[in-house]
Formats: C-alpha cells, sequence, structure tokens
C-alpha cells in the first residue's frame, strides 16, 4: 500500500501548468510576478544558507565568493555582476531573455546579500550541514516557483541552453562543463569548495523535481 505523503512528494519529470504560468517571456501578472519574487528570493536565501554554513557553496556561488574576496565587494554585488556578464554571453548565442530572467538577476542577488547578512555563519559542522540541507531545499522550492511562472530562464540556465542549442553537445554535458569551470575558477580564487558543494551537486535535482511534483499536486486540486 503506497504511503499518501511520500505520493506527494513524488519527483515531477516535466514542468507542471499552473495558474500562474505565462504563455510569453513577458506575459506580467500580479499573480506571476508575486509568485517569481517570491520563488526568486526563497532562491537566493537558500543559497546563502550553503554559503554561511562555510563546508562549500554552490558552483556559482564559489566564484562569487572567490570574486567577492579578491575585489573586496560584498557577495550580493559580486553575484549581481557574474550575472550581468553572463547575461551578456548570450548575445552572440541570439538568446533573448524575459522579465523572469531580469528579475533573477536583481533579486538572488539581493536575496543573497540580506542571507548572509542576517543568518550567522556557522564554525559546527553538524550545523553547518543542516544549513546545506535547509539551502538546498529552499532553492529547489524557488526554483520550482519561477520556473512555472514561465517568464525566461535565469542567465545561467539560458546559457546552458543556448550552448547546447548552438553546439548540439548533450544539456547534462553543457552544464557540468559550465559548473566545472565556474568551481575551479571560483577555488582558484579563494571561494569554499567542500562536502557543502558536493550536497548540492548531488541533490539540488531531486530537490527542483520533488518541488515541482508538490507544485503540480498543490495546483491541480
Amino acid at each position: 500500500m503506497s504511503n499518501p505523503f511520500l505520493e506527494f512528494l513524488r519527483p515531477h519529470k516535466t514542468v507542471p501548468q499552473t495558474p500562474w504560468s505565462a504563455t510569453s517571456r513577458w506575459d506580467i501578472s500580479p499573480l506571476r510576478t508575486c509568485v517569481l519574487f517570491f520563488g526568486l528570493f526563497i532562491f537566493g536565501l537558500g543559497d546563502s544558507l550553503l554559503i554561511q554554513s562555510q563546508i562549500g557553496n554552490a558552483p556559482w556561488s564559489v566564484l562569487a565568493q572567490g570574486i567577492s574576496n579578491r575585489l573586496d565587494i560584498t557577495m550580493g554585488w559580486s553575484t549581481f555582476g557574474i550575472s550581468t556578464l553572463v547575461l551578456l554571453l548570450w548575445i552572440p548565442l541570439k538568446e533573448k531573455p524575459g522579465f523572469g530572467t531580469l528579475s533573477n538577476i536583481a533579486l538572488i542577488a539581493l536575496a543573497i546579500q540580506v542571507g548572509v547578512t542576517l543568518i550567522p555563519a556557522q564554525n559546527s559542522y553538524p550545523i553547518g550541514i543542516a544549513y546545506c540541507l535547509v539551502g538546498i531545499a529552499m532553492v529547489g522550492i524557488g526554483s520550482s516557483l519561477y520556473i512555472t511562472c514561465g517568464l525566461g530562464p535565469g542567465p545561467r540556465d539560458g546559457l546552458m541552453t543556448a550552448l547546447h542549442n548552438k553546439t548540439g553537445v548533450r544539456i547534462g554535458r553543457v552544464r557540468l562543463g559550465i559548473e566545472g569551470a565556474v568551481l575551479i575558477a571560483g577555488w582558484l580564487l579563494g571561494g569554499t569548495v567542500g562536502l557543502g558543494t558536493l550536497m548540492f551537486a548531488t541533490l539540488i535535482g531531486q530537490s527542483i523535481a520533488i518541488s515541482l511534483g508538490v507544485v503540480s499536486r498543490v495546483t491541480s486540486k
């Protein structure tokens, strides 16, 4: 006999249609905008929990932290600058941003800065692991909300799909190549790599899939 709770948490393999799903990347409405902004903010706070765990960041935050340390700027500004530069790489790839793309750049950077300012950094390894698990869950929830809005991918996801479309290389390999390069560059610049980084790489896909499944079930009722 199946467990109703586990069935509710069953991962979703596709992006579900929701009451806030857009028909185009600039199809803005009050509900859609609220869901988008909430999702992006939750995403950024989740990312900040990994940073404050001090046991390893997500790959792009490793790079942002390395640049932040080298240039003596905040994590928020570092994240914002990286996202903007990645967006500029869309131009030769002829990828077009949406409202969600631009919101992603501003709100995730803001949320990360709020998080690293208000959430205390941890020196306890067990608490650091707890930070990572909660952070990964929050990134999954935030991702599922902004993805289902359909207002355009974030700068990093858009770069990945554009390179896939241009080169024909499998999308998983493109993602691995980009994130591997980013991770190495961030580590060389002094960003924190560790167990949290491995946890993020291992669990984030499942976290997003489960979150999409929950969104699908909640909105289908």
